[in-house]
């Protein structure tokens, strides 16, 4: 198999990825729960693990989707009853993850399934995934487009949870818990923080070429692609943030 052929599905797989999770980062960060898509993709990491420990990996999307959407029913809800709502979030995934490992404890490859939960390796991407994750992604991005703007309330909230857990739903299983966490707030937060272009605009084109790089340096070197993705798309966003923090105090 060539590079082309190797590097493709999964390349595309990643801007789709950086794609729809820019949408719901943007939106994380203003609302000013950080930790929400994690702990959502560690409740849904659950499933998978309840999936591969008692079903022999059967039944894995039914049951992520299933613990996705009840941790974002939680956390709608949990927004408008609690203060000091990221604590509530902390512990959440805190739970998650506690579950996640005594569920994984069962199985003689409890660590190296716990390293793909992660961080799974996305170079192996076929043409169904793609398909898959594009009909997702696509109906998801309507909504947000289209519908959530015109609704208010606890339909609002309800909404937007519901969609972020779909989305994790699929990214985690393609992607892992940690890729998923970084595609939602670096580039988002990249995106913020610089004033020249449009937030979304400036998040996907920023995305795009963190996953794109690392994707390359992952293949070149023969390197974990899912840490590396986090590596480099987490990197880059830091050392771009501090910069335009200096920029920005100086101008001051």
């Amino acid at each position: 198999m060539s590079i082309i052929e190797l590097f493709w599905p999964a390349f595309t797989l990643a801007l789709f990825l950086v794609f729809i999770h820019a949408i719901f980062g943007l939106e994380i960060i203003k609302r000013g729960v950080i930790f929400t898509d994690l702990a959502i993709g560690q409740i849904a990491a659950i499933g998978m693990a309840i999936s591969i420990s008692f079903f022999d990996g059967a039944y894995q999307t039914p049951l992520v989707l299933s613990f996705a959407i009840l941790s974002a029913f939680i956390i709608s809800f949990a927004t408008k009853r609690l203060v000091h709502i990221e604590a509530f979030i902390g512990l959440l995934y805190a739970l998650g993850i506690s579950s996640l490992m005594l569920i994984l404890a069962r199985s003689t490859e409890g660590t190296e399934l716990f390293q793909q939960i992660s961080a799974a390796d996305i170079l192996f991407t076929t043409k169904e995934d793609l398909i898959s994750c594009a009909l997702v992604y696509i109906g998801v991005s309507l909504v947000m487009f289209i519908v959530y703007p015109r609704v208010n309330g606890i339909f609002k909230e309800l909404l937007f949870f519901s969609m972020l857990a779909i989305v994790v739903t699929s990214s985690v299983q393609h992607a892992g818990v940690l890729v998923v966490f970084s595609l939602l707030i670096a580039p988002a937060y990249f995106a913020i923080v610089q004033t020249k272009v449009k937030p979304l605009l400036f998040a996907w084109l920023s995305g795009s070429f963190s996953v794109g790089l690392a994707m390359l340096l992952s293949y070149t070197y023969d390197l974990p692609t899912g840490y590396s993705i986090i590596f480099v798309l987490v990197s880059f966003t830091l050392i771009g943030v501090w910069f335009l923090g200096k920029k920005t105090n100086k101008a001051k």
